[in-house]
């Protein structure tokens, strides 16, 4: 049983029924709401009524309750209440066809992308780069990509760092200048990102959104479920990861321009992250990949609490609204809820700011794009439940869904194959071997030229000696005769001495 009516996805029930027309999906959506509102049961069932239309979807799954959704639901009385108040008829409990991933691998398939694929600017958001750090960051990417040398993990970046250090003046005229103390905040940063666990993302075989893109055999859309509870404790891990995949999808899929149906649809739960501490040049790409991707027939869903911690210039994108009850106790929460409420094309039955302090759990204001693009009144309503389970999927039902998912092959085994690391690597190695041969070939040349040093020397001190035994001969014989004299005459008065001395008057 489809929860659709001619084409259109029944997603509430107010005074009336409340239909999301899919050729407008691709306008976006936002569906927002204080904790505990039910902005979950919203995201199942319009991505439930996505599959049922042959969309294929993804899901960042934050508390890993959308587990349940490869499992049927079962009877409860909120349910019961909802089906008999909202008049759905032959009503059935079903699973979907999902596949989980895992950037850790646990829960699902290992998510990998390669440090070249992500690129220096989301990969200096993800470091926490300055301006001029991201700068040379940016010289690190160009270096490696004019010399053909792959990034695809970290241990390839910090040898594309290392090796950029030890020959900077080689590169400084055709790249510009790269700081050795810059490399050094790189080097650091890259440390802290291992510390929080981020390299484990980076490697092969990387993630191909292609497969994303798949239908069961009864033609309803995959939905692909990322586990995201140990990913979320690390934020900006957690956006730029998410933010990597938007924008792979945009470069993956053609223009299609106006269709019956989004292609794909990616809900991007906690999206407020996404903006948190962005510089502006990150936000323009936000918006300019918001505005355009929909042209390649992607439908992307904001998921957050509050509309305000969405930039206005992506908000003013997002056609199609669900929000659920907001609370304002402090005055920062009373201006958001003004926000929120203007935020919605009026309905004069009611107040849009008073009923949205009064919405129940399940209830939400409701307005989405007609088919001529234009937002409808704002509804108060009551969301449809979902047909697949509410609760968590027992762990050893994830596994035997991962465990026979045709991706299991591709994805769960890494690689590493060679890349900047080990070409860098074997050129430190052939460099440092030439090194070593010029040393010992001037060591034996130092050796050669000493051993011929030591022959000229002995020939040298052979004829010294024969000069030097003739003059020694000369000089003793002199010698002797002085010596021979002198004594003779140092007798002579030697003897004068003694006798005058002896007596102590002269004597002859």
């Amino acid at each position: 049983m489809y929860l659709t009516h001619e084409n259109k996805i029944w997603l509430a029930t107010g005074e009336e029924r409340v239909y999301l027309d899919p050729a407008m999906a691709n306008r976006h959506g936002l569906i927002a709401g204080a904790t505990g509102t039910g902005k979950t049961v919203t995201l199942k069932v319009i991505a439930e009524s996505f599959s049922e239309m042959g969309v294929p979807t993804f899901v960042a799954d934050i508390k890993g309750d959308l587990t349940g959704m490869c499992v049927p639901g079962e009877e409860n009385k909120h349910i019961r209440r909802s089906i008999d108040t909202m008049g759905i008829e032959n009503f059935t409990y079903t699973s979907y066809p999902v596949r989980f991933f895992d950037v850790y691998g646990k829960w699902g398939h290992p998510v990998r992308t390669t440090v070249s694929e992500m690129g220096p600017e989301l990969l200096a958001r993800l470091l926490g780069l300055s301006e001029i750090q991201q700068g040379v960051l940016r010289i690190l990417f160009r270096i490696a990509d004019d010399q053909g040398l792959l990034l695809l993990d970290l241990k390839d970046l910090r040898a594309m760092i290392q090796h950029v250090g030890d020959n900077a003046g080689d590169y400084k005229l055709k790249y510009g200048n790269v700081a050795s103390v810059t490399l050094g905040a790189i080097q650091r940063a890259l440390l802290a990102l291992e510390d929080a666990g981020g390299d484990v993302f980076f490697g092969e075989p990387a993630l191909d959104l292609a497969d994303w893109i798949d239908w069961d055999n009864d033609g309803r859309g995959v939905m692909n479920i990322l586990e995201c509870r140990e990913l979320f404790q690390h934020p900006l891990l957690y956006s730029t990861f998410l933010l990597w995949m938007l924008s792979e999808l945009y470069e993956l899929l053609p223009e299609a321009g106006d269709l019956d149906q989004p292609k794909i649809a990616f809900f991007f739960d906690e999206a407020h992250l996404l903006f948190n501490d962005a510089p502006r040049a990150l936000l323009e790409k936000i918006e300019q990949v918001v505005r355009l991707i929909r042209s390649k027939g992607v439908s992307v869903w904001f998921i957050t609490q509050n509309p305000a911690d969405v930039p206005e210039s992506v908000l003013g994108q997002l056609g199609n609204r669900v929000q659920h009850a907001l609370r304002a106790y402090t005055p920062n929460e009373q201006r958001a809820l003004r926000y929120a409420a203007r935020s919605f094309r009026a309905n004069p039955a009611f107040d849009t700011e008073t009923v949205l302090q009064e919405l129940a759990v399940g209830e939400a204001l409701v307005s989405v794009l007609d088919e001529k693009g234009v937002p409808t009144m704002v509804e108060r309503a009551g969301i449809l439940p979902p047909r697949s389970s509410m609760n968590m999927a027992q762990d050893s039902v994830v596994a035997t869904v991962v465990g026979q998912s045709p991706l299991f092959a591709k994805y769960n085994q890494a690689l590493d194959r060679e890349s900047a690391f080990e070409i860098i690597a074997a050129q430190q190695e052939e460099e440092e071997a030439a090194r070593a041969e010029a040393k010992a070939q001037e060591l034996k040349e130092r050796e050669e030229a000493l051993k011929e040093k030591e022959k000229e020397w002995k020939l040298k001190s052979k004829s010294l000696s024969r000069t030097t035994s003739s003059s020694a001969k000369k000089r003793t014989t002199a010698l002797s005769k002085a010596t021979s004299s002198a004594m003779t005459s140092f007798g002579r008065e030697l003897g004068k001495q003694i006798f005058r001395g002896l007596f102590g008057t002269f004597k002859n």
